[in-house]
């Protein structure tokens, strides 16, 4: 027989796509964590739906982006697509039960989008979206309200105090805005989809967009954009109720009532002192028809007038390149949604069920958090309280260290210990240190002979009088454990998770 010839394939992953370990899986977790706590004290509760969907359930609800879409080969009869999003799933969940009519529920899972990468930016292929929908038929603008004091609510549990915008707009507005500008019907959602790129483009490429590649009268690109580089709050909402050609246009006057209403109650919330009344967010998916959201942060733009890197050659440009390195690229919202009160009446003729919702982008809150976090070296890979350590026995006490691991685990104490029979001092020293561990429990022949343990807090200074260990009974560990891991959480750990979680840059 020939020799066997070696493969020839590059082992890496997908484009877009990476493998997640160490403390990576440490800031995530603790993501995921915040996320969900905040979607259940609000009473959400969770459903899963298939990773990929019929290819015609997803089709026609994403605009220009439809194109993003990956599409499966037909292998059973049925043309299938990986999920974009987690809304339009939920939205064909509620058309199949139709006994469903109210829900909070929220859902945690991968979507898939065949965008141009930036993996240390978060822009990726395959990512996590952490999804909050209130369907059913409420008073105006309370769930609305609700959905935003969620956001305000997560971002500031996770640390973000002060470093985060929700900027906010409402459909109807920019229709008006549209029609009295004189936009034919037809071109509305192109349009909204051109507006929709001036937080990465300046106006004067959107409105060559506009007016070259979609056909609009120069004059009515000018027109729109007189109102669309507004920004504000209450003093904006004012400006435009008092403007009487937009607010005598009936889309407009139900945007801008909506508007109203809802600033009362994000006030009331305390919710109003982060939210920015911005006229250019339009979002681009086609299911929105009422308020829409956005929330940004340092780095979500990008910087458009940074100097692109030079190519090494003059091939043409790759959509497949990843672009971590261009810094005309940001991060983008880190968390988005809105009102979509007609997507579900898509898939059922038994009638709409109004929805509200957002979606959290873990994937570039991590990206931000971990930037955020660059200098520090203290995030521990994994959770575990006590290391069951022996030292200065010949036979290795493994099933007295096998009891004291047990013990501590009946307790609920995340535990570990060697499994060696007869381990050595440093490899032992060497896998609390590298595991981060806060304590150690230490056993010698003399401790087991006399009902004892050394209880240990690494990291304590030299001179410090318990820095080799306290000599307890075995009797008070647990207690002595419980009381030393409580004060170690209580004051230390919130303060430090908020300050992992957000590295002041300065």
């Amino acid at each position: 027989m020939g020799k066997k010839e070696k493969s020839s394939f590059q082992l890496k992953t997908p484009k877009g796509t990476k493998d997640w370990q160490g403390t990576d899986m440490v800031i995530r977790d603790g993501i995921f964590s915040k996320i969900s706590e905040v979607f259940k004290r609000h009473g959400a509760v969770t459903i899963d739906t298939p990773v990929f969907e019929l290819k015609e359930i997803l089709a026609g609800k994403y605009g220009e982006d439809s194109k993003l879409i990956y599409d499966l080969a037909d292998q059973g009869g049925e043309l299938c697509s990986l999920r974009y999003d987690l809304t339009v799933p939920f939205a064909r969940w509620l058309a199949m039960n139709s006994s469903v009519k109210h829900i909070k529920r929220y859902h945690i899972a991968k979507v898939y989008r065949r965008d141009q990468p930036a993996m240390t930016k978060g822009r990726m292929r395959e990512f996590y979206q952490c999804d909050f929908d209130i369907a059913g038929e409420y008073d105006s603008m309370i769930p609305d309200a609700e959905i935003l004091r969620i956001t305000s609510e997560i971002f500031e549990s996770l640390g973000w105090q002060g470093k985060y915008t929700i900027k906010i707009n409402h459909r109807k507005i920019l229709d008006g805005i549209f029609e009295v500008c004189g936009v034919p019907t037809d071109k509305l959602r192109t349009i909204s989809s051109a507006v929709d790129k001036l937080d990465k483009s300046p106006w004067d490429e959107v409105r060559r967009e506009m007016t070259e590649e979609k056909g609009l009268d120069p004059e009515v690109a000018d027109k729109i954009g007189q109102y669309v580089n507004f920004k504000g709050a209450r003093d904006l909402l004012t400006k435009l109720t008092e403007d009487t050609t937009l607010y005598g246009n009936a889309s407009a006057k139900k945007g801008l009532d909506d508007m109203a209403t809802l600033f009362d109650y994000l006030e009331v919330f305390g919710v109003l002192p982060n939210v920015s009344l911005d006229m250019s967010l339009a979002r681009g998916l086609d299911y929105y028809t009422g308020v829409i959201y956005e929330v940004v942060t340092e780095g979500s733009a990008g910087d458009s007038t940074a100097k692109k890197p030079a190519k090494k050659d003059k091939k043409p440009a790759d959509a497949d390149e990843d672009r971590s390195s261009d810094p005309s690229v940001g991060v983008g919202s880190v968390a988005a949604g809105g009102r979509y009160d007609e997507l579900v009446g898509m898939f059922s003729g038994k009638g709409q069920i109004p929805c509200v919702g957002i979606s959290f982008g873990v994937d570039r809150i991590f990206s931000i958090t971990k930037a955020r976090m660059a200098k520090e070296t203290e995030l521990r890979p994994n959770e575990v309280d006590v290391y069951v350590m022996v030292l200065g026995s010949k036979g290795g006490l493994l099933k007295e260290r096998m009891e004291v691991a047990t013990l501590l685990w009946d307790a609920g104490i995340k535990t570990e210990f060697s499994w060696k029979v007869k381990p050595k001092a440093p490899p032992q020293w060497k896998a609390a240190e590298n595991g981060g561990i806060p304590y150690a429990v230490i056993l010698g022949d003399d401790e087991v002979r006399d009902g004892k343990v050394t209880l240990k807090k690494f990291g304590l200074p030299e001179g410090h009088p318990e820095k080799n260990g306290v000599l307890i009974n075995r009797s008070d560990l647990l207690a002595e454990l419980k009381k030393k891991l409580r004060a170690l959480s209580e004051p230390e750990l919130e303060e430090k998770v908020a300050e992992l979680t957000v590295q002041d840059s300065s």
